[in-house]
């Protein structure tokens, strides 16, 4: 699509707003292209112009929620601290962010995972790994220079699991998902300080290498 007008972004940001709001209270399923339309007092030729599917509306979502986390967690980022609680404090705030898509978390998780036509992958996950470069570069000590390039990465990697795990979560306001980032945040922190050894970088390095040859 061209450059839109003034009223073509309002239109869009229209079809958002109510698609969120009939996703929280009739679920991914029960949601149409149809009922967005309706609801949104438009055409459904109209919804289409805009959006080619409701997956495509949630990548929107997604992609939305995704640049909201980036800039929230930068002033949390703060001088002193290290890797731990920099991973602990971002990994958090994703899930808060999160939080009110959770009754619909399994289809949302499986729709903004997806590429989309608009947002390819790699650019998506450019815009994703900024958030974790902010996380490597403000903790104090730096990682090892062996891993530091590397590690945001990594660090996108635990946190797409940790947003699955928090998909299917059934527990009170997702609380196993929140304990299981400050059991795991100690854990990676350890792992960073340990790749300075030959062995355990080749370990995080087959990682690594298997994440990239499944997510092209």
């Amino acid at each position: 699509m061209g450059q839109q007008t003034a009223k073509g972004v309002e239109t869009r940001q229209l079809l958002l707003d109510t698609a969120m709001k009939l996703f929280a209270a009739q679920g991914f399923a029960g949601t149409t292209m149809r009922s967005i339309a309706q609801e949104s007092g438009l055409s459904l030729g109209n919804a289409y112009y805009y959006f080619d599917s409701k997956d495509e509306i949630v990548h929107e979502l997604f992609r939305g929620l995704v640049q909201k986390h980036r800039s929230s967690v930068g002033p949390l980022l703060r001088p002193g601290n290290n890797l731990e609680a920099n991973i602990r404090l971002a990994l958090g705030n994703g899930l808060k962010i999160l939080a009110p898509f959770h009754e619909f978390g399994p289809a949302f998780i499986r729709a903004a995972f997806a590429e989309s036509p608009a947002e390819p992958n790699e650019a998506q996950r450019s815009m994703e790994f900024e958030l974790w470069r902010q996380v490597v570069s403000a903790s104090s000590p730096l990682p090892p220079l062996a891993i530091r390039h590397d590690l945001p990465e990594l660090l996108w990697l635990i946190q797409r699991g940790i947003f699955l795990f928090w998909a299917y979560d059934t527990s009170d306001e997702a609380s196993r998902s929140h304990r299981l980032i400050k059991n795991i945040s100690p854990v990676i922190a350890r792992l960073v300080v340990l790749s300075r050894l030959p062995v355990v970088r080749s370990i995080l390095d087959d990682l690594l290498s298997l994440v990239r040859s499944i997510s092209r």
